[in-house]
């Protein structure tokens, strides 16, 4: 009898590939939005630090001139900061929030960082901080609005 030599090739059959990219496919999808969230609320939190810098900028505003109007760009009392950066994050190529100082009087004031319309936070709802505030408030609903059982921004 003759011996037949079998030629084996180890490697990896189709079926054995299509089964990994199926797995690959499954967790990126799982994966992928919990990414996407965690971006936003990174991004959320960066514009909560950039509010508490205007906030500390409108504080030493009011102690330079005894009042906390005039502190936006060509001395209104509303409007894009002039005393601070108008966008979030404030040192980023990219801009996810604008700053603002929504109202101002001699011993008040509110400031927001509204979300960009083009960029990724355009529907994550606006930040606002009150003078009185030691914690802002978020539009969680995206409504334009704040309710009044909205407090703080957890």
């Amino acid at each position: 009898m003759q011996d037949k030599k079998i030629n084996r090739h180890n490697g990896f059959t189709l079926i054995e590939l299509m089964i990994v990219i199926a797995i690959i496919g499954i967790l990126t999808a799982i994966a992928f939005p919990s990414y996407q969230n965690y971006l936003k609320q990174s991004r959320r939190a960066d514009a909560k630090g950039a509010l508490m810098g205007l906030a500390n900028a409108m504080e030493r505003h009011f102690t330079e001139t005894n009042s906390y109007e005039k502190a936006a760009v060509s001395n209104a009392n509303t409007g894009k900061p002039r005393i601070y950066s108008t966008t979030s994050p404030i040192d980023g190529d990219i801009a996810y929030y604008d700053l603002g100082i929504t109202t101002a009087t001699q011993t008040t004031y509110t400031i927001r960082a509204t979300p960009i319309s083009s960029s990724a936070q355009k529907d994550d709802g606006f930040l606002e901080l009150k003078h009185t505030d030691s914690k802002g408030r978020w539009d969680q609903d995206n409504s334009g609005s704040l309710s009044s059982s909205e407090t703080g921004w957890d």
